[in-house]
């Protein structure tokens, strides 16, 4: 993870994954609400994690976005308004 300045007036959390990567084929689609790759049932998932959490953040004004090499990993990238204290 990795956390620090992002645009003027952000702040950027960074969750870096190095596992297989996404799929360019779906990558646009991973943040669609019920969006799996996997079967659903014995405790999986439904798709709604990142659905939600990107409703989440785009309701504070931010904005979560997602880098991704197949074989290398992913990062996710959320950026936030900065609030005064």
């Amino acid at each position: 993870m990795r956390v620090g300045p992002g645009s003027p007036g952000m702040a950027r959390l960074e969750v870096v994954y190095q596992g297989a990567g996404i799929d360019p084929a779906i990558l646009d689609r991973i943040f669609e609400p019920s969006f799996t790759t996997r079967s659903v049932g014995d405790g999986r998932g439904v798709g709604l994690g990142l659905s939600i959490s990107h409703s989440i953040v785009a309701a504070h004004g931010g904005t979560l976005t997602v880098g991704s090499e197949v074989g290398k990993g992913s990062t996710f990238r959320t950026e936030l308004p900065v609030v005064d204290p």
